[in-house]
């Protein structure tokens, strides 16, 4: 009989427990946000050529706890250009988008910047930012701002494309820049 007293005591004491830490985790702030919106940009301003396109299928994920990011774009998605075949030629000869078919910045947000509270801040992304398969250390300054759980981010950074093994043929080099401006306008939302 006391045994049988002590396993109900212990079952109803559990029971406590698992409703207390629940309670708990359910008053916390979601701290992983998602992107809803993301578009990223991109410039070529050759002395011969202006190339610009674009992209709205950016992929990301923010935990505003730990500062940790990661984001992602499908380069096979980016549109625009002045033709069709320079479209094809983007992702056939420089970016080889059937091989590399990603780009991707992962790192870390290292300013003390607390993005749960409303407010606009200046912050430095540090991370990888891999193109065409070959990874780069960045730094990238980034304006954020924060509004009722919504969490925008703007940036502007340049890539060399030779900082990522992409070569621009002699018959090209005046129609094709090897620095690369790039925009990236995103919302995360509480996932």
């Amino acid at each position: 009989m006391f045994n049988s007293i002590r396993c109900k005591t212990t079952k109803y004491l559990f029971l406590i427990v698992l409703i207390t830490v629940a309670c708990a985790f359910k008053k916390q702030p979601s701290q992983l946000y998602q992107i809803t919106t993301g578009k990223i940009s991109f410039r070529s301003d050759a002395p011969l050529e202006v190339i610009n396109a674009s992209s709205s299928d950016l992929l990301g994920l923010l935990d505003i706890g730990k500062k940790n990011f990661s984001l992602k774009i499908d380069v096979h998605s980016f549109k625009g250009f002045n033709s069709p075949l320079q479209r094809e030629h983007f992702n056939e000869n420089y970016m080889e988008s059937d091989k590399y078919p990603y780009a991707s910045f992962n790192g870390k947000i290292i300013e003390d910047a607390d993005l749960s509270v409303d407010g606009t801040y200046q912050v430095r992304a540090k991370g990888t930012l891999t193109i065409h398969n070959v990874a780069q250390e960045r730094i990238i300054k980034t304006d954020v701002t924060v509004k009722q759980k919504v969490i925008t981010v703007h940036s502007n950074f340049t890539v060399l494309l030779s900082d990522h093994n992409i070569p621009i043929p002699t018959v090209v080099n005046q129609k094709l820049a090897n620095e690369i401006k790039v925009e990236v306008n995103a919302s995360f939302e509480p996932r």
